[in-house]
């Protein structure tokens, strides 16, 4: 997906869940790591954006989508927030 690190983007960066259950860290390299619960690489990928959407490709080979608005993460029916950290 992506080939070049861009640590400028402004969506890189830990996004969380209220509950602090599903953690999903965009790396500046294009891929992701998702913890949920107890497991802090329960998924694992890559990602590209173009605009304020998010298309995501996980290892297995599945794919999702988001949305940025207003700094606030929506992907597949949850809301997550970005945590510093």
């Amino acid at each position: 997906m992506r080939t070049e690190p861009d640590t400028s983007h402004p969506f890189v960066g830990l996004w969380v869940t209220a509950d602090g259950e599903i953690r999903q860290r965009l790396l500046p390299e294009g891929r992701y790591v998702e913890g949920r619960g107890t497991r802090e690489a329960a998924y694992a990928g890559a990602y590209r954006v173009e605009g304020s959407m998010i298309h995501y490709r996980d290892d297995t080979g599945f794919s999702a989508d988001g949305e940025f608005r207003s700094d606030v993460l929506h992907h597949a029916g949850m809301i997550m927030h970005r945590r510093l950290g």
